[in-house]
């Protein structure tokens, strides 16, 4: 077997790629990425793409058709992945998680590979109201972001058939220790402020729903997408990723931490307006298809990995929201240094 994995030197694809080199030993693992973020290695002793075997760099939307050749399967996690980025570059978010996936899929099919699986997210329900909500409850997408998955979703639908089975999960939100960590994530920051600042400062008034899930899960689902079959689910499938006892209040997430690392102090900001990203989710369809990847993680797990990883590196940056572990910071720098145009694409 052959796979493609689009974006590989990131958060999540740092940790698929050590995944799937385990349990498809003898697969040929081959990395597309335009490495805006692959000098962003935390507390790892190896460069995880040293599990690839072919590493491609280049542009998601500029892909050689050629690199697709001989591929069984494709997984799409190129994006600009969070709502502060996709606020900052609009057009670009649209260009590279919509656009572009469209494309991707397109070349896909053409050449002959058998699944496409996309990265997209439960972000795509926005606020809602009224119990947490299942595929085929109504999308409230309110950022940029969340507005280039459901575009994407609805060109990937057509796609699909018998010659490509497509698998669009929509993760819930991510969490846990990576190679690449991120912190403008909400249990990564808290666990951050809890280790650098002893306090844990919630913006909000802490009662928005989110639900997580561990970046470890995440590769779990994604190695079931990559094999899934028509039959179990169809051709085209959109399908909640995570876990129902993993929807929790910010508050919460917030209490949790300060339980798992004594002395944090929590405040939170009462009289905050209301968030309008608030939703739970219902993740029984995820179940019923995929029973042996389901997630395994608990969130007491997550923490403690990601102090463990955070303290191993002598992290210890009150100022962190300002460094590369924020990618958009990253990028920000890249272009005020010169190497990247407003578009996001490398200069010469």
């Amino acid at each position: 077997m052959k796979i493609l994995v689009a974006g590989n030197l990131g958060y999540v694809g740092s940790v698929l790629v050590r995944h799937l080199r385990r349990v498809f030993p003898d697969a040929t693992l081959v990395g597309y990425d335009n490495g805006y973020f692959a000098h962003c290695l935390t507390n790892a002793y190896e460069a995880p793409e040293r599990h690839v075997n072919f590493q491609f760099w280049g542009d998601i939307r500029n892909v050689d058709p050629g690199v697709l050749t001989g591929v069984d399967a494709v997984v799409q996690l190129s994006a600009v992945s969070n709502d502060p980025m996709g606020n900052r570059f609009e057009g670009v978010t649209e260009a590279i998680n919509f656009e572009a996936t469209r494309s991707l899929a397109t070349l896909a099919r053409r050449a002959g590979v058998k699944r496409f699986v996309f990265a997209s997210s439960c972000s795509m329900y926005g606020y809602a109201e009224g119990g947490p909500r299942k595929e085929t409850d109504a999308l409230n997408p309110l950022t940029a972001y969340a507005k280039s998955k459901v575009a994407s979703e609805k060109a990937l639908e057509p796609i699909a058939g018998d010659a490509l089975v497509v698998t669009a999960l929509r993760f819930a939100t991510a969490c846990g220790m990576s190679d690449r960590l991120r912190l403008d994530l909400v249990l990564n920051d808290f666990v951050a402020c809890a280790l650098a600042a002893g306090e844990i400062s919630v913006l909000s008034d802490g009662t928005p729903w989110r639900p997580l899930i561990d970046v470890k899960d995440m590769a779990r689902a994604i190695e079931w997408a990559i094999q899934r079959e028509p039959a179990n689910g169809g051709a085209f499938l959109a399908v909640n990723v995570g876990s129902d006892e993993w929807n929790y209040q910010v508050k919460d997430l917030a209490a949790a931490v300060a339980k798992s690392i004594p002395g944090t102090k929590v405040s939170i900001n009462t009289s905050a307006p209301p968030d309008k990203r608030s939703y739970r989710v219902d993740f029984s369809l995820f179940r019923s298809l995929a029973p042996r990847h389901q997630p395994q993680v608990r969130l007491e797990q997550a923490i403690g990995e990601l102090k463990d990883g955070l303290s191993g590196m002598g992290f210890d940056d009150q100022n962190f929201r300002s460094s590369q572990f924020m990618r958009l910071k990253v990028l920000e720098r890249h272009i005020s240094e010169g190497r990247l145009g407003d578009d996001l694409r490398w200069k010469a």
